[in-house]
């Protein structure tokens, strides 16, 4: 069964990549970060993809629709910023809970940072739920780890599912450990050897284990680099200098640790190797550093798609 989807705050389209592969169809992304726009139409030119702000958009024209998902931004709830919640300009959760207010999607599906579910926002989480509940939604959050899904990486993020009441029943959360990730070295072995570096596979025998949370950072941070002094250290374990993203993978004779290519990073964070991303090498790494790792959201994507086909088949599905 064809489904479709609104995709909210749409990044680089790890998030919609998921999806896309899990059954559905994307009506409208919208992102207001124009180079990840101009990514998401160089590898997607047929989707709609609209520049600008989520406060701005209404969904009015799409009542009904299979999937209201999205990535909110998460400044506001990350233990690396202030966790101002609802105080925080950013915040946009309010704006997702109008959109689904708009549009009456079958379900919906938000993903966020760890930090969510800090005791601090027991109430804020409680009211969203609350919201959704008031327009007829049951909704459940999970903290979910990619590496369960296969993504060489340490990334813990919160998802939240609603459906709407009558079939809520109907969806399951995918298996935890359903694939086993490689390791670092395993990953990107062939990436690290591809200009002839004779200490590739020494170096792939040294990183051994799954990589630490990408970290894409603020426009207000200078170049790009692999995060705080903790993650570096994480990274310098796996022989990876974090200190910077590096425009090509190491020379022969180079001697040292590594850095990551933006191409390396992306492979890390699930995408695969022909999805390519738009501007200057600082863009483009913050746009793979806030990426939803597509296979987390295709796993989810899929347990959504069968619940809506279950409810379809029931005859449970509202209009």
């Amino acid at each position: 069964m064809s489904l479709q989807s609104i995709e909210m705050c749409a990044g680089a389209g790890g998030q919609a990549l998921g999806l896309e592969r899990a059954g559905f169809d994307h009506i409208d992304l919208i992102e207001i970060d124009t180079p990840a726009c101009n990514t998401l139409k160089l590898n997607r030119p047929h989707w709609n993809v609209i520049n600008g702000d989520l406060r701005d958009y209404h969904a009015n024209a799409h009542k009904g629709i299979d999937l209201i998902a999205g990535g909110v931004p998460c400044p506001p709830f990350s233990k690396a910023g202030k966790q101002l919640g609802s105080a925080d300009e950013r915040d946009l959760f309010p704006e997702a809970i109008r959109l689904v207010d708009e549009a009456r999607p079958q379900a919906v599906m938000l993903e966020n940072v760890r930090g969510l579910l800090d005791s601090v926002f027991d109430e804020y989480r409680m009211k969203i739920i609350n919201d959704l509940e008031k327009l007829g939604y049951k909704a459940e959050w999970k903290l979910v780890n990619a590496s369960d899904y296969g993504v060489c990486q340490l990334r813990p993020r919160v998802v939240f599912v609603a459906l709407k009441k009558n079939f809520s029943e109907c969806f399951t959360w995918p298996s935890n450990g359903a694939y086993r990730a490689p390791t670092v070295g395993a990953l990107l072995l062939d990436l690290m050897i591809e200009r002839g570096w004779a200490g590739a596979h020494f170096w792939a025998q040294r990183a051994n284990d799954i990589a630490p949370t990408l970290v894409g950072g603020s426009k207000k941070h200078g170049g790009p680099d692999l995060g705080p002094t903790r993650a570096k250290k994480a990274w310098a374990s796996l022989g990876v200098d974090g200190n910077g993203i590096a425009d090509f993978a190491p020379e022969p004779d180079f001697s040292g640790m590594p850095k990551l290519t933006v191409r390396m990073t992306a492979r890390i964070q699930g995408f695969p190797d022909d999805w390519l991303f738009s501007g200057k090498k600082t863009s483009a790494y913050r746009q793979v550093g806030n990426a939803f790792p597509p296979p987390v959201a295709h796993s989810v994507g899929k347990q959504i798609n069968e619940a809506l086909n279950i409810a379809a088949r029931k005859k449970l599905r509202l209009a």
